[in-house]
């Protein structure tokens, strides 16, 4: 259960990136791996990976306004849920120290990070600043 009662979505459950068509946006969380990211950061130009793991409960507080930021932001910003548990060496890469972390990509760099859970509002501005949008 989460901390909202209802029962955790299972990351599974989410799309991959080659489950959108081509030039299409997805309106919901991607969820990649160390072994796709480089060509989520290639497809897409303003990408949010959401870096989590099951068992964090603030990284689960956030994830409704993660999924509630994608359908808004469809085709301008696309996120993506990253498991720190099974995907390390992207996090050691990423020097991924505390989760939730949100690492933001412009044209494939990163340009900013937001560590911690935060209401929606803050998470929002942060990244549409960083984004420049």
């Amino acid at each position: 259960m989460s901390l909202f009662g209802k029962k955790d979505r299972d990351e599974h459950q989410y799309k991959r990136h080659t489950d959108i068509p081509e030039g299409e946006f997805p309106d919901e969380p991607l969820v990649v791996d160390s072994s796709d990211i480089n060509a989520v950061l290639k497809r897409f130009h303003n990408v949010v990976v959401d870096c989590w793991a099951p068992w964090c409960r603030p990284c689960l507080a956030i994830a409704p306004s993660v999924s509630a930021m994608a359908k808004d932001y469809k085709g301008k910003i696309v996120f993506v849920k990253m498991n720190t548990d099974e995907n390390q060496e992207f996090a050691m890469e990423h020097r991924i120290m505390n989760i939730p972390t949100l690492l933001i990509f412009k044209n494939g760099k990163a340009v900013d990070r937001i560590i911690g859970a935060r209401p929606r509002k803050s998470l929002e501005k942060k990244i549409l600043e960083a984004l420049e949008l």
